[in-house]
């Protein structure tokens, strides 16, 4: 072997259609696709994880971390993650896929790997590894496939889009910090025995001293208070309303609207976990 192609599968939508896409275009190559599995996943993407393996006629190999998320929780004095100490992108994201391929790479042998950065996502980029034989590709930029795109691709090879998507943004774990404030109510609404564990992780980090809390400013405990959770409803209607409002009335138009254009970009989040 002098080559190896690797393309990492997150649950989300974008990398779920460059694995169709690279299928269909280069069906010469044998890319091993891959899933780095924290264990604290929304179940809704494992059963896109299988549609997906259906179309592709292969498995997605689990990377699974030899230490998994509470192991790591303790090695971090019991601090929770967050947009400032990203710990659990590294440690259970990062770290599992440079022991997967790094020693490829020190036999000399080029490593391809092809990530899901669409056209319209100029503020993006790859994962820089800094090892020569570790080259990075971005099928998606170089084809001029943008959002859109990726949601035809998907749709036309009939693996359709991740069932979470009806209420809530992106793939990640069940209480990934990066979640708007509505997302946490929808998450205690649909899956409310991974809400109760994210507040049970969040009250023993404040009690060993964390400084952060899941969702910024606020506690779970808080946040899921009956008013407090009316609030939050009454704040994400309005937010949609002033966008509808700004629509052209356009019966053709795609009336759904997604919370990068609701709640503003989403350049700042972790590109291992949301693609």
């Amino acid at each position: 072997m002098t080559e190896r192609h690797v393309l990492g599968i997150s649950g989300g939508r974008d990398s779920a259609a460059l694995a169709v896409y690279m299928a269909q275009h280069y069906p010469e190559l044998d890319i091993e696709y891959f899933y780095t599995d924290t264990g604290k996943e929304l179940p809704e993407v494992y059963e896109f994880l299988g549609r997906l393996e259906g179309f592709l006629g292969k498995p997605i190999e689990r990377l699974n971390p030899d230490r998994d998320f509470d192991y790591w929780l303790r090695e971090y004095k019991n601090f929770l993650p967050s947009p400032q100490t990203r710990w659990c992108t590294r440690q259970l994201k990062i770290k599992p896929f440079e022991e997967w391929v790094y020693p490829s790479v020190a036999q000399g042998i080029t490593v391809h790997s092809y990530v899901a950065i669409r056209a319209d996502e100029d503020y993006r980029e790859g994962y820089v590894s800094g090892k020569e034989t570790l080259k990075t590709h971005l099928p998606f930029r170089e084809a001029g496939i943008d959002k859109a795109g990726v949601i035809d691709i998907l749709e036309a090879a009939g693996v359709g889009l991740p069932e979470y998507y009806r209420w809530r943004s992106r793939s990640g774990c069940t209480f990934c910090f990066y979640q708007q404030k509505i997302e946490w109510v929808r998450l205690m609404e649909e899956h409310p025995e991974a809400f109760e564990e994210a507040k049970g992780y969040e009250k023993n980090a404040l009690e060993h001293g964390s400084p952060f809390t899941w969702s910024q400013g606020e506690s779970l405990d808080d946040l899921s208070r009956p008013e407090r959770i009316a609030k939050i409803r009454e704040d994400h209607e309005l937010r949609v309303a002033r966008i509808h409002a700004k629509r052209r009335i356009n019966p053709l138009h795609d009336t759904h609207i997604e919370f990068d254009e609701i709640y503003g970009s989403a350049a700042k989040l972790c590109l291992t976990c949301h693609k």
